[in-house]
């Protein structure tokens, strides 16, 4: 059930979990935050997609993924620079990548069934050019290292809704990608329950920000804003 829009389905769910402002244990804990959640919903999808074909969903929608290859193509990342897809599900995105000519590209999950559907869907576009992997970022294994472009949507913000210390995830989250991304490699982040100000807040420690990417505005009642955040760090 690819979704078009910004927000996919599973990226509306997530942000209906906040609460308030994510300071201390600012997010309602959640089952999007639980391995258990994810497990049962990618074996789910690939279930689907051996039976009729169908992928599932784009976390975030297309435009969130040609936003990102937008910025690449911008700034003219090398085709063979490393780029890691953080908790990569149904590896949708790694098939863009290497459709738009990307050849050194890695996903992983911590969900064995996300890499089994993943890895289905990449050899039905008939690619051989993309790592997959099962592994937990908050604990990598020591080859997983070197990257010039880390790319999440959406994984930082299951990880905020983790019923088991959050804010702890959180911070070791930040201890991972600074292990994990090259010096002066880029961070691409797409969150909808996290603002700017409170994504620079969360990775003010190694790392500064590159760029903000434009992303859909909403009104409401005389407000406006941004239902989503996109931005790129820098690894300092």
């Amino acid at each position: 059930m690819s979704e078009g829009a910004d927000h996919g389905g599973g990226a509306r769910a997530a942000a209906r979990s906040r609460r308030g402002s994510p300071g201390g244990d600012g997010f309602a804990p959640s089952a999007l935050g639980t391995r258990e959640h994810w497990d049962a919903v990618y074996e789910r999808e690939l279930q689907t997609f051996q039976e009729c074909g169908d992928t599932g969903e784009i976390w975030f929608g297309e435009e969130s993924m040609a936003r990102l290859i937008r910025w690449m193509q911008k700034h003219k990342i090398p085709l063979d620079a490393s780029v890691l897809d953080i908790g990569t599900g149904n590896g949708v995105f790694l098939v863009e990548l290497a459709k738009f000519g990307f050849s050194n590209i890695t996903g992983i999950d911590y969900s064995p069934s996300a890499i089994q559907l993943s890895g289905s869907i990449i050899e039905k576009e008939g690619l051989s050019n993309i790592k997959l992997k099962v592994e937990d970022f908050l604990n990598p294994s020591a080859e997983l290292s070197g990257f010039h472009i880390c790319i999440d949507k959406g994984t930082f913000d299951a990880i905020s809704l983790n019923p088991d210390n959050a804010v702890e995830k959180r911070k070791q989250y930040v201890k991972s990608l600074s292990r994990v991304l090259k010096v002066k490699g880029f961070f691409l982040i797409t969150s909808c329950n996290w603002t700017k100000e409170e994504l620079l807040n969360e990775f003010s420690e190694g790392f500064e920000l590159f760029e903000e990417l434009p992303t859909p505005r909403f009104s409401f009642g005389g407000r406006s804003g941004n239902s989503v955040a996109a931005l790129v760090f820098q690894k300092t």
